[in-house]
């Protein structure tokens, strides 16, 4: 049996960071051939379909006739996803761990090296990413004050809300009653 996870975390980091590891190039919209994919991963077609079915977080996508392939969000290079602005739900969460609520107190959610800052639907995701780093601690984020104060929110194709930053003004940290208002 196919080792699906290590072929999943390699598709992921060409498709999102280093797409010269295996001597390809993505278009601007983020798409690589899928016969490039499968010769530089080392897969079949119908391995790379189990991926792209089988992926809880949904990270990957094929366009209509699965000729092409691409990660849904998380990438450190750029890429137009093609996204349209849209009104955010009046709460998301962010998934995170205690070591990093300093600097998030002091600067906010910054992007980093990726696109976008990545917000979730609900807590129970949102822990499952934090728990990916250690105990994790969920933020509450008032999107919809901050689409009302002109940020702009994306909603990915796997449902992953996605805006450029999220003032510390616009988060609601464990213990505190309510975020302040900027």
């Amino acid at each position: 049996m196919r080792n699906y996870t290590k072929a999943s975390k390699f598709l992921s980091l060409v498709l999102r960071h280093k797409p010269e590891k295996i001597g390809i190039q993505l278009d601007r919209r983020g798409w690589a051939k899928v016969p490039e994919i499968l010769m530089g991963v080392n897969l079949t077609m119908e391995d790379l379909e189990h991926i792209v079915e089988t992926d809880e977080k949904q990270r990957y996508s094929f366009n209509d006739d699965k000729t092409l392939i691409r990660a849904n969000q998380g990438h450190s290079i750029p890429i137009d996803l093609e996204l349209e602005a849209v009104e955010p739900p009046e709460t998301l969460y962010h998934g995170t761990i205690g070591q990093f609520l300093g600097s998030i107190k002091k600067e906010g959610l910054q992007r980093r090296s990726r696109q976008f800052v990545h917000l979730s639907k609900d807590v129970e995701t949102a822990l499952a990413v934090g728990r990916r780093r250690g105990k994790p601690v969920v933020l509450q984020i008032a999107s919809g004050r901050m689409f009302e104060d002109g940020y702009e929110f994306f909603l990915s194709e796997n449902g992953v809300w996605l805006t450029k930053e999220a003032p510390s003004s616009y988060i609601k940290f464990p213990g505190e009653s309510a975020g302040k208002k900027e």
